[in-house]
């Protein structure tokens, strides 16, 4: 069967015998050409099958109208909340959004960021995985002034627009109120410290110790990848100790949920022997049991925001020096997990 040819302006100026630039600027919403022709024309483009060259227009403008996006996983609540931050705000401009997962993984990143680069992005916003820790493959867009904004995750290294929580207050807060419920023994289970979120955190956690007059006791600090497997391995290692903890404070809540289950398992009570404190408050916390006691970021408000920076560069085509890192506000959610 012969392929139909692509409709042209050109077709729909012949038809309604007018000037292919007419039927053009009418296509584009030109003021100049009444409200009746542009409705005229667009009528006679959407029943001729006409499609608009896209390729063209981006070769005109030099852009692409397209946001590359980078989470470390995208079935976490908070990546998901961000992305959907981002998503609407980038719609309403008038930008799709290309959205990858690293899965926590170097390598993926690195070869997303380069397909991200060759497909000519406008701009790239997003959280590195917790094995990044060269930044080459980023410093591809920055070089070029091309956009970035890093959000939770952040690489200090670049200059670039990030969005952050206050991790150290956060930390210093869910510890605290462990220390409020009367625990004296308190554990961490926190990731790796080449994150700055990660050291924040542990920092926190520790300040509110010395706040409180606590030895710090870095045998009840385990830092792992904070999957559900190494929540696992953490748990059963602080199990094992001659002076058990009294209290978890969990750098997430995938962490905290397994310690609970293994704990469980063990015949331990949540929190009557060991209370529990996650991060994030991922969906899952409200509905476990015990409920779980944890941080909630505005990850929803944190991807608006992102997007918002990320456009307004590009629309602008600035050069920007003196970048913000701008610290978004957390709560502490207090469930069962952690009151006696």
């Amino acid at each position: 069967m012969k392929q139909k040819p692509e409709t042209t302006i050109h077709d729909i100026a012949k038809k309604l015998n007018i000037s292919a630039s007419t039927v053009s600027r009418a296509l584009n919403d030109n003021p100049l050409i009444s409200e009746a022709t542009r409705n005229k024309i667009k009528k006679a483009a959407e029943e001729m099958g006409y499609r608009p060259n896209v390729m063209a227009a981006n070769f005109r403008t030099k852009r692409t109208n397209t946001i590359g996006v980078i989470v470390p996983l995208i079935n976490r609540h908070f990546f998901s909340s961000v992305i959907s931050g981002i998503e609407d705000i980038a719609y309403k401009q008038g930008f799709a959004v290309t959205i990858s997962q690293s899965n926590d993984n170097f390598e993926k990143e690195d070869k997303i960021a380069h397909t991200l680069f060759a497909n000519r992005v406008d701009g790239l916003i997003l959280s590195i995985a917790m094995e990044t820790k060269t930044y080459d493959h980023l410093r591809l867009f920055s070089d070029r002034n091309i956009p970035l904004v890093f959000f939770d995750r952040v690489v200090d290294e670049i200059d670039a627009y990030k969005i952050v929580v206050d991790d150290f207050g956060a930390a210093y807060k869910a510890t605290k109120h462990l220390i409020d419920q009367g625990r004296t023994h308190i554990a961490m289970i926190g990731g790796p410290l080449n994150l700055a979120i990660y050291k924040n955190r542990q920092d926190g956690y520790c300040k509110a110790l010395k706040d409180a007059e606590l030895e710090f006791d870095n045998l009840v600090v385990v830092n792992n990848s904070l999957n559900r497997e190494d929540g696992v391995k953490a748990i059963e290692k602080l199990l094992k100790l001659p002076n058990k903890p009294d209290a978890i404070f969990c750098a997430n809540d995938t962490t905290a949920l397994s310690s609970i289950i293994h704990l469980q398992q063990k015949g331990y009570k949540v929190p009557d022997d060991i209370a529990i404190v996650g991060f994030s408050n991922e969906p899952f916390s409200e509905v476990v049991t015990p409920s779980i006691s944890t941080i909630k970021q505005p990850g929803y408000e944190i991807g608006q925001k992102a997007a918002e920076l990320i456009i307004s560069q590009i629309l602008k085509k600035e050069v920007k020096s003196g970048f913000e890192t701008i610290t978004m506000p957390t709560e502490l959610v207090v469930r069962k997990s952690s009151v006696r």
